[in-house]
């Protein structure tokens, strides 16, 4: 979803790729379904209260059909080869669309040694199984003795 989100409102010239990236962290030290935040931030960026409402129903009221219409069809057939493959397919494709997002905008967030290092040190304590939320607080607390502006 967030690969599509940035495609769409990047591309659509609604918000810049460094307003993206912004949304993207602060979503992300955020709990909750990341695609909504997204939203509620593009929305409220591009036209305020009633952009961000807008944007919220937008997100959610078509996922909750096709997700309810997909489930179905997911339980239902879940044992059948075609299903099986089709969930075998997803799986592959999905990192590789949250791959190319953080390519797309590495250059964006990473701008120097020091960030590169930050970036460096959070994915390896992610991998030492430090919870996100520890994370993002200690590089938000980093940010805001290192690169205050």
């Amino acid at each position: 979803m967030i690969p599509l989100m940035q495609a769409e409102c990047v591309g659509a010239g609604w918000i810049s790729e460094a307003e993206f990236l912004e949304g993207l962290a602060l979503g992300n030290a955020l709990p909750g379904p990341i695609a909504t935040k997204m939203a509620l931030f593009v929305g409220w960026q591009t036209a305020g209260v009633s952009g961000a409402f807008a944007a919220i129903l937008g997100v959610l009221l078509p996922s909750l059909a096709m997700m309810t219409v997909l489930m179905a069809v997911v339980v239902r057939y879940k044992e059948h080869p075609a299903m099986v493959g089709v969930l075998k397919g997803i799986k592959p494709a999905v990192i590789g669309m949250l791959a190319f997002v953080v390519w797309d905008l590495a250059p964006t967030g990473i701008t120097g040694a020091w960030t590169a290092m930050l970036a460096l040190v959070a994915f390896g304590a992610l991998v030492l199984k430090v919870h996100p939320a520890t994370v993002m607080v200690a590089a938000m607390c980093l940010g805001a003795v290192v690169w205050r502006s």
